[in-house]
């Protein structure tokens, strides 16, 4: 049987320590179809033998159901890709998920929803936000406008046809942080997105705060290897069945092999945040000391978050591009979370189609650089660091220039 029963999914979710739930997640049939690690279907079709039966199935999933008597075609439902989302749900404490091809197509799915769909065309957003995101809204491809406002005036920004606030905290790339609850007050009755990719799971969880939808890149630390695209975003039932509908007529679906190689990232994901982000807060006490270095954003714990995390911003004295050309052991490429330590310049690249006057005003400066640190060892990172940074020409920084984010209250 491809669909989970609910007391088995009510199983996991009683679990309270998210170690065990990352493990245990999604995996409650696997003793029924007597295996250990969950099976890939590649199944592109899937025999009907009773044609009405079958129609009634696509007609089920068409509508956006969870389950239905077969999975018919998969396009409409695939089980593997369904393992990853019912594990990512209970690691969010969600009662679903719905998984798509990429991250820009969990956002778009997302936008279609609760905005075209429902007729509300207009989307309130908070800078800063990822490249690919803020790109998406001011363009104007999906029939949306979009007003873009500081986390504090939100309200002031909400209309009538206003059919989604969207957020990202941590932000990409300078890390800002977003008191979600603020802006769910703010935002009354219009579902809130929160962008969770940056602290995951293990670090945050919005829909415990009030977020209609949280969602993940899952390209980043789910994955966690850098060798799987995907999106997926957790919610309740009744926004899924819409979630669902899009992902069905637009094509947008997940591999089943990315399915599977998500599912199997989550496993390792608590372990893997715990040990980046203790390198990345030693990096970011050093950065932060480097006379080349003009400042340091990284996170602190809040009631927020549960921790730091693996990312850093931190701006130069000089080219930024200069220090990343020098790099040796230290990836220069755009995506994060994977095992290795990547770097960028947002402003060249992942955020080079947002206008440098908005980015700016967001608060990323043109020499800001963005480090998603990964899991070799701490002093080896250091040492390409600090040789990519001691030719740099510089001005040495006052002990204020070391910016520690804290969350707003």
């Amino acid at each position: 049987m491809f669909v989970h029963s609910a007391e088995s999914v009510f199983t996991i979710r009683a679990m309270t320590r998210i170690e065990t739930i990352a493990v245990h997640g999604g995996r409650d049939d696997l003793a029924e179809l007597g295996v250990h690690a969950p099976p890939i279907d590649l199944s592109t079709t899937y025999p009907v033998p009773d044609q009405a039966l079958g129609g009634q199935a696509l007609g089920d999933w068409a509508i956006g159901a969870a389950h239905a008597t077969s999975p018919v075609y998969a396009r409409l439902h695939n089980p593997t890709v369904a393992r990853f989302e019912q594990a990512l749900a209970a690691l969010e404490h969600t009662e679903t998920s719905v998984a798509f091809g990429s991250g820009m197509a969990a956002v778009t799915a997302v936008v279609q929803a609760a905005c075209v769909m429902a007729q509300k065309p207009h989307v309130v957003a908070v800078r800063p936000l990822y490249g690919g995101t803020d790109h998406l809204l001011s363009s104007g491809l999906l029939g949306v406008t979009t007003t873009y406002v500081e986390a504090g005036l939100v309200a002031s920004a909400i209309r009538p046809d206003t059919g989604l606030v969207v957020v990202e905290t941590p932000a990409n790339p300078n890390l800002d942080l977003v008191d979600i609850e603020h802006v769910v007050r703010q935002a009354g009755g219009v579902p809130v997105l929160v962008d969770n990719t940056f602290a995951t799971p293990i670090l945050q969880n919005p829909a415990l705060h009030g977020a209609t939808y949280v969602l993940h890149s899952g390209t980043k630390y789910l994955g966690g290897h850098g060798d799987v695209l995907g999106g997926v975003v957790a919610c309740s039932e009744e926004r899924a069945a819409a979630l669902r509908q899009v992902r069905i007529i637009t094509g947008a679906v997940l591999h089943p092999l990315g399915g599977y190689l998500l599912h199997r990232g989550l496993a390792t994901l608590p372990l893997r945040v715990e040990a980046a982000s203790r390198s990345a807060a030693v990096l970011a006490d050093r950065l932060a000391e480097h006379d080349a270095v003009e400042f340091v954003r990284y996170p602190v714990a809040s009631r927020q978050m549960r921790g730091t995390g693996a990312m850093i911003a931190f701006g130069v004295h000089g080219d930024p591009t200069e220090v990343v050309r020098r790099l040796k052991l230290v990836t220069p490429a755009v995506s994060l979370g994977s095992v290795d330590t990547l770097i960028e310049h947002p402003s060249a690249l992942t955020h080079r189609l947002v206008p440098g006057e908005e980015l700016r005003a967001s608060g990323v400066p043109d020499n800001l650089l963005r480090i998603s640190v990964g899991l070799e060892h701490v002093e080896d990172i250091w040492e390409d660091l600090s040789s990519a940074l001691c030719d740099v020409d510089y001005v040495k920084p006052s002990p204020t220039d070391f910016l520690v984010m804290t969350a707003s209250r």
